[in-house]
């Protein structure tokens, strides 16, 4: 088999042992926030065409088109303002180009920059979570399961008054997926006030146990297993003059269907709604009446037997042109591709990103939409634009790496951050047509007096031999090539997940630095299943999770075995959530490879995942019953061979504990010998200091059985 290095990034990057000899300390490993490059956290205000950032103490705005600079508000001023005494700025935003918002104390602060004086002043109520503006004097929030507005006079209102045990008003429902990040939706002109009103009363519920009371107690959650009862979501209208509220009609696939990427109309007269079925195989775009909820029309639909439909992105409608919108899918023409759309008729007017990459939209004025696309490399992330009218593309972003992109509100400037292996971070001003402006900030290197091991990237072929699987190698500090080094594989390997990227280091975790530090290799692999590579690749996995993914993974295991500096005889893998899975699923399936295995918060069979996920990627346990079989770990604990490790938070809501406890029971049944430490106060990612000791535990694990 041919190993191709990724010759378009250069992949290899030394650092000079001789002028940099430090090594991390495991907090620095952890939690060592100076060690990242410097950054410079820039806003645009509102609709003009100023970037905003703290200069030492003041609020500083600057001209994208002649870099005039001017001081908005002094940290003296805002500390008079608030009638505070901060040492510094905080978080804040803008709600317009002449008002910045800045939440404190349970008090949501509307400031005029001008007049420098608040403008508006709303004492949320204790509890209030969730705040949304609606751009005007009103802002809605929840309180425990219910939904409230509240005016400019601090006078609060009740939208809803729901007081039945799992009823949830405004907050996110379908746990997270298919983009969903919020639960509240005002209308474009802030008169009407969408929200999603979730029913899990029918959902069962899972224990979780808290220590912290004198006697201990249990907290039951919802959680919607797969196969089981699901939640039931609805979309409501409520408005704001009546006091009324309508429910939409969306009544397509039965109750258990998802409500997903709500979206208004701009003249707020309906809303656009991608409805799926259970099974997340059908999707309906529908137009919604917000005065009476009546379906007005399905637009377009998608479908896909074979594996899946995920709709993650509202519509969004050509600024100026309410008759036209984009939408985003890649079940289409295989990638997540943008699609001009008629939106009184439905009609896929054209493909306006024609290329064979995954695209994410960045921004659009009408007759230009911008977008980052994956097309020069799946490691790489560039801005690209494109006339609607004559489809005519040009690539605006030239550097190598990954550039993260925050288009102004009329798409004439950009502000453009990026990095790659060896470079740590540049932040520059950018016009639309790709000419820099100005370099706002060069980082230097944080870690230069550390020595750090050679990083390399590169390509491993999958398993079916179809696609690339990008890699990053680290080389144990000091590399003696002569000798045989311990290697450790992190993996997570599921979607959503992109662990390799042309970044500052690779996307390194500092840990596995700080292992290279101590003597190890250590290797890092995207597999099939991953994200930014298209349709067919990511869903490889559908029906059997697990099992294409390891294939690929045993190629990376290949390549590594044939670097005469690798130990072969000492192997190991470690991975977290679904790399939990990956890491228990590989040293049960090749325990001829794997010594020792540290899993952390794993999958252990997909029926005790919840539904949302879980049957997306593994379909329904009634009717994938021999999928659920085969890639059960429950099955392979009686072929465990190695050492393996297995830490949980003990108050995970994600991976709940039936996973990890039924595995340990199911090795106690066979005798097999395995160890386990949980995390008594963590739920599903242990976080904070507790997160040292984790981390450390995982070192001495390697450190005691495979190193010696």
């Amino acid at each position: 088999m041919k190993y191709l290095l990724l010759t378009l990034i250069g992949v290899t990057m030394m650092l000079n042992s001789k002028a940099q000899n430090k090594v991390l300390t495991m907090e620095e490993a952890v939690l060592g926030y100076p060690l990242y490059p410097k950054n410079l956290h820039v806003q645009w205000q509102g609709d003009r065409n100023v970037f905003t950032y703290i200069d030492g103490t003041a609020l500083t705005g600057e001209n994208a088109a002649d870099g005039t600079q001017t001081v908005l508000l002094t940290l003296d001023e805002l500390n008079r303002i608030l009638n505070a005494d901060l040492k510094g700025w905080g978080q804040y935003s803008w709600k317009n180009a002449r008002t910045l918002v800045i939440h404190r104390e349970g008090k949501r602060y509307e400031i005029d920059i001008e007049k420098k004086a608040v403008s508006q002043l709303f004492p949320l109520a204790k509890g209030a979570q969730n705040v949304t503006s609606n751009g005007g004097s009103l802002v809605a929030y929840t309180k425990g399961n219910n939904l409230y507005y509240m005016d400019a006079n601090g006078n609060e209102f009740a939208v809803t008054a729901d007081r039945a045990p799992g009823i949830v008003n405004g907050q996110i429902v379908s746990r997270n997926e298919f983009g969903i990040d919020g639960g509240i939706f005002w209308s474009p002109d802030g008169k009407q006030l969408a929200f999603y009103r979730k029913d899990e009363s029918q959902v069962g519920t899972f224990p979780l146990l808290d220590i912290n009371s004198r006697t201990g107690s249990l907290r039951e959650i919802r959680y919607p297993m797969a196969g089981m009862k699901s939640e039931q979501v609805s979309v409501g209208v409520y408005d704001i003059a009546s006091g009324k509220t309508v429910f939409l009609e969306a009544d397509d696939f039965g109750r258990e269907q998802y409500l997903t990427n709500v979206a208004w109309h701009p003249g707020s007269g309906s809303l656009y709604i991608q409805v799926l079925d259970r099974a997340q195989k059908h999707m309906h775009l529908n137009r919604y009446c917000a005065r009476t909820g009546r379906l007005m029309k399905t637009l377009l639909t998608e479908q896909n037997e074979a594996t899946y439909v995920e709709p993650q992105t509202p519509v969004v409608f050509l600024k100026n042109d309410p008759s036209r919108f984009i939408y985003r899918t890649n079940n289409r023409d295989g990638y997540f591709s943008l699609y001009l759309v008629d939106a009184e008729s439905g009609k896929v007017l054209k493909r306006l990103t024609e290329t064979d990459a995954d695209v994410a939209l960045a921004g659009q004025d009408g007759k230009t939409v911008y977008y980052t696309s994956a097309e020069v490399s799946p490691v790489d992330n560039h801005l690209f634009r494109v006339d609607i009218k004559s489809g005519k593309k040009t690539r605006l972003t030239r550097a190598e790496g990954w550039h993260n992109i925050s288009m102004s509100a009329g798409t004439a400037y950009f502000i453009d951050s990026y990095s790659s292996l060896r470079v740590p971070r540049v932040i520059n001003v950018v016009r639309n047509d790709g000419k820099i402006m100005k370099e706002l900030l060069k980082a230097e290197n944080p870690v230069k007096d550390y020595n750090f091991g050679e990083i390399t990237m590169g390509t491993v072929k999958t398993a079916d031999g179809q696609f690339d699987n990008y890699y990053r190698l680290i080389k144990p500090m000091n590399f003696d090539p002569s000798q045989k080094y311990p290697t450790i594989v992190y993996v997570y390997g599921g979607p959503h997940s992109q662990m390799v990227k042309n970044t500052w280091l690779a996307e390194l975790r500092r840990w596995e630095m700080y292992m290279a530090q101590h003597g190890y290799v250590v290797f890092v692999m995207d597999n099939r299943g991953t994200s930014n590579r298209g349709a067919a690749f990511e869903k490889a996995i559908h029906g059997q999770c697990g099992q294409a993914e390891m294939a690929d993974q045993m190629e990376g295991i290949k390549f590594l075995q044939s670097l005469p500096y690798v130990d072969s005889e000492r192997i190991g893998v470690h991975g977290w959530s679904y790399g939990g899975f990956m890491t228990i699923s590989l040293i049960t399936n090749h325990p001829e490879v794997f010594k020792v295995a540290v899993a952390g918060g794993p999958v252990i069979d997909w029926k005790w995942y919840e539904v949302m996920y879980g049957e997306r990627y593994m379909g329904s346990p009634h009717t994938n019953a021999a999928g659920y079989e085969k890639v059960s770990l429950i099955r392979k604990a009686k072929d465990l061979k190695g050492k393996l490790l297995i830490c949980q938070g003990a108050v995970d809501n994600v991976v709940v504990w039936e996973h990890s406890l039924s595995f340990i029971r199911e090795c106690i049944k066979n005798n097999v010998q395995v160890d386990y430490f949980p995390y008594p106060c963590a739920e599903h990612n242990v976080m904070g200091k507790d997160r040292i000791h984790l981390m450390q535990k995982v070192t001495d694990y390697f450190e005691d059985y495979l190193k010696r």
